[in-house]
Formats: C-alpha cells, structure tokens, sequence
C-alpha cells in the first residue's frame, strides 16, 4: 500500500475519490476548506471529470449533491458547522426522499470557536435527521469512514454524516491508501418514480420506511468495526470516548489503559449495548467527547443512573472549549508535567486587516460619512471585513450570521433607525444576502447596502466568490434602481470622493447599494508572483 502524509481533511478527500464519487459540493468554511481544494487539485478527480466547482451557498451545495444522488452517482457534501444550519432544510428532507447514488455530509466542527460564531455539534442534526453518522479518531479512520460511509448510505437508502472538529481536519498523519480506487457509477434513476416527491401522501410512506431503518442502523453502530470496548477492573471507572478525544485520553495516560475500561464510539446513533455493557461493569463513567455532551445526554436517559457518570455535564470536563491532554488528565486526576508559561513580555496580537486591503479604505470613508450621525448605525457580516468592528475602525455594530447585515439593517429601519448601512463582502452577498436585499427593494426600505467587493472568498484563503464581475447585473434584477447603484474604487487618493458618494447614498430615502471594488491584496499578491513565475519559465 502507499502511504501518504494528510491533512484529516485531505484524508476524506482521498477517500471519497476512492470511493467513486462523481462530484464535490462545498462553500469554503474553516475547517472543511481543504476537502474541496484537495479534490480540485487531484489529477484523479481531474481524469474522472468530477465535478468539483464550489457552490454558491450550503443550501446549494446540499440540493445539487441530491441531484446528482438522484441520477444514480456518488455524491460528496463539505461545509463547516455552521453550515450545516444554512443546508438544514435540504438536509433533514433528504432523509425522507432516501437516496438513489449515495451522499456523504461531511461537517466540520470549530470547538473553541477558532473561526466561528458557536461551538453547535453536527451529531445532533444526525440524531434529529434519525440518520447514520461516523466520527473517526484519526486520519486513517477517516479515510476509511468516508468509503463505509457511502457504503451505508446506499445500504440504508439515506444519507450519512461524516463529522470532523477542527484539530483532525488540520493536523497530519500517514495514511496507508487503498491499491485501488473505485470507478464512479454508472448514470441510472432511481426505480421508484416518485421518491423525491414529497408530497404528503408519498413523504408519509417515505418516513415510515425510514422510521423501519432504525434497528437496522442502531445494529450497525453496535458493529463498527472502528469502534472498541476494552474491559478492566471490575467496579472500576469505565471512559467513553468518541473522535479525537480518544487520542487525548491515550496522550494523557501515556498510552497505557491501566486497569480502566474504555469504550471507544465512532459511529451514532449511539451504540446501546456496548454502553451498557460498560456501564455493567464499572463502577462509575467518564465521558469525554469534542464539542457538547452528546453522547454523555444519551446516557443519562439510556441508563438507569445509579453510578456516576461524569462529563461536561457536571463540569467534571468545562463545558466550553476544545478538549486537551491536560484537560482529560486533569478530569482523570492526573498531573502531567507543565512546561514554562508564556514570558509576559509576549503580548498577543490582535487580528487585522492587510496592510493594502481595500476594506481598510472603505470602513475610512464609511466612518467619516456617518460621523455626523454618532454610533451604532452599521450592520456587519461575516467576512475578512468583520474585522472592521475593532479598533481602529470600530465601524460595524453585528455579526451574526451569513447575509444578516441586510436584513438586520432593514428590521432596524423598521423600527426608525436613521440611517441604517449594511456591510457585506461579495461572496457572503451571493451566498445569502441576495434575498434581504430583495426584502428591502419590495419594502422601499431606506438602507444603505455596501458590498465590498474583494473579487474573491477572502477569509477562506481565496476561492473563487459566484460574485465576480455579477454584482450590478444581480442588484439591478433584484430591483435596485441602477442610479443607485455606484461602484468606487476604495484607495485613499479617492477618499473624499468616496464620502460624497456614501454620504449621497445615506441620504437617499430609498434602497441604494454601494459596490467598493478593489482586488483582495492576498489574491493580487499571489496572481504577481504567478505571472512572474510562468515569466521566467518562458524566457
């Protein structure tokens, strides 16, 4: 077998490829961005044309993996947590239409919040879909859950999740490939006319079908081969872990169980009888999971509760935050050794904005237009332009979620605040601020709209944004009258022009949009180098 240094992220590409997928759908997000930029960049994926395009939104991505599911291929689904909530409607559906080529939803979780809004865990939209989902421990068991995963999906007739957090996703390992990779499938339809429709009458016999795959897919948890209960002392502590906690436990006891018992998880609904196996057995259960207390909720209904059970529940292990070595074996009682504390001449630094970012230059001339208004009239979005909340803009007064700027700017004028001014960046616009701007120009809402247009998916590392070279086209289809739509270029030689403009625009008693257009300094950066390189190669 050949062996290959991966990101965990890297580690479900390969595997899907491998696996015989037809097709990626994905919106960048920290920590799934690497899946889809693996697969784009794979001579494999590029000889078998799949399709590896990113999507306009999560929403999309879900639909059009359906699709492809529905013409009989193999289809992979990326996003990162908070993902999963934007492609929720698509996603629980597609529980009850089944599937026709199997669908893999992979979800990655930011425990800590590195780069998110919340710490939500992916296991509970499962548990609330009632379908399979999977949590490796390592990027082996990765790569192979990915194929299992597919196996699964066409065995039960539904999707399956595939649940990442973010040190799996972004740390690296070996990983032993197959010899050979599965061909896609060939295009067939699904042999039930009607699956997808659901209608009432249809997605009523759907749901009991899937409601008759639940024994069946509870055994198949019970039977993971990934999965492991290793029984110690009798009447001692029992541990349950799942995902990447299990590599914590075993760094903190040194890799030595001792006489404890330890059932590992990797794959839900949770596996019943191992746990009350363990439970049997011990005297008292720690559990140790990243992200919320999934499983350790379960137990406490599953069991009858008469040893302890610990956890985050109990703040035995703290509720917030990622779990650590330190962290498990200060919840076991053990004192590992501890190095030196940071020097406190090392201050931590804030994040900001590049040097030569053109958002810099929008939030200057933002800021001076609105001065004679005082505080709090900005709404923000989720982007590198977030950043514009702190000093020394202090410009932006939200963030909430994907395409909130609008309509919360709008909800704010409803109840008279004047102005109200949306900050929104390109690809969040296309990816969920299309219809709030809608909501606006039906209403005659007077909000100011800026789209700072950075021609690409900045905080991300650079994809490329559905936006491009479409934002007056779609401002003008969604109604906004095209006087009112004034594109500038944000540099500081144009500084006092651009306040004119904003300060015309917040005047106007109607919907206006503002497009600050300038390439993303990072983006521009690395096309120089390229071009520079492909110079030298051909002189």
């Amino acid at each position: 077998m050949k062996t290959e240094l991966m990101l965990g992220d890297e580690a479900v590409a390969q595997g899907a490829l491998d696996a015989g997928i037809s097709g990626v759908y994905a919106y960048p997000g920290t920590p799934s961005t690497e899946i889809m930029e693996y697969v784009q960049q794979s001579p494999l994926a590029a000889a078998r044309n799949v399709h590896r395009v990113w999507s306009a939104n999560e929403k999309t991505a879900m639909e059009a993996a359906l699709g492809m599911s529905y013409a009989g291929k193999r289809a992979l689904v990326c996003f990162k947590h908070v993902g999963m909530n934007v492609a929720a409607d698509a996603f629980v559906n597609s529980a009850i239409t089944g599937v026709n080529g199997g669908i893999v939803v992979v979800s990655c979780d930011d425990p800590s919040m590195h780069s998110s809004q919340n710490e939500q865990d992916s296991r509970y939209y499962a548990k609330f879909a009632m379908i399979p989902a999977l949590e490796p421990s390592n990027q082996q068991e990765a790569y192979a859950m990915v194929q299992e995963a597919f196996e699964l999906s066409e065995q039960f007739n539904m999707p399956v999740v595939l649940r990442l957090t973010t040190r799996l996703s972004h740390s690296r390992a070996g990983v032993e490939l197959n010899e050979k990779s599965r061909e896609p499938k060939e295009l067939h339809l699904p042999s039930n006319p009607k699956q997808y429709v659901l209608l009432p009458a249809i997605a009523k016999k759907n749901y009991t079908v899937l409601l008759g795959h639940q024994d069946g897919i509870l055994e198949a948890a019970e039977q993971s081969k990934h999965s492991s209960l290793q029984l110690g002392a009798k009447g001692g502590l029992g541990i349950i872990t799942t995902g990447i906690a299990y590599n914590y436990l075993m760094e903190a006891l040194d890799f030595e169980q001792g006489d404890r018992s330890l059932l590992k998880i990797t794959q839900y609904p949770t596996p019943r009888k191992l746990v009350q196996q363990l439970y049997a057995h011990c005297g008292s259960i720690l559990v140790l999971e990243e992200g919320m207390p999934f499983v350790e909720g379960e137990l406490r209904g599953l069991l009858a509760q008469d040893k302890p059970i610990h956890g985050r529940m109990d703040n035995t292990v703290p509720r917030i935050g990622e779990l650590s070595p330190d962290r498990v074996a200060k919840a076991l009682g053990i004192e590992l050794p501890q190095g030196n504390n940071i020097p406190d001449f090392v201050v931590g630094r804030p994040p900001s904005l590049c040097v030569g970012c053109g958002h810099r230059d929008m939030y200057n001339a933002l800021n001076a237009a609105l001065a004679p208004y005082g505080s709090g009239h900005v709404f923000g979005d989720i982007g590198c332009y977030t950043l514009g909340a702190l000093p020394p803009f202090n410009a932006i007064n939200s963030c909430v979620d994907m395409g909130a700027s609008i309509t919360m700017a709008k909800g704010a004028y409803d109840a008279g605040l004047r102005p109200a001014v949306a900050v929104i960046g390109d690809s969040t616009f296309t990816h969920s601020g299309m219809t709030g701007l809608l909501d606006a120009v039906v209403e005659h809402a007077g909000i100011t709209v800026i789209i700072s247009d950075n021609s690409t998916t900045g905080m991300t590392g650079g994809q490329p944004s559905s936006a491009t070279g479409r934002l007056i086209q779609i401002c003008t289809g969604l109604g906004v009258e095209p006087e009112h739509i004034r594109v500038i270029e944000p540099v500081k030689k144009n500084h006092a022009a651009n306040v004119k403009v904003m300060e015309e625009e917040i005047a106007y008693q109607g919907v206006s949009v503002i497009i600050p257009q300038r390439e993303c300094i990072q983006t521009f950066q690395r096309r120089m180098r390229q071009q520079r390189a492909e110079k030298q190669k051909n002189a």
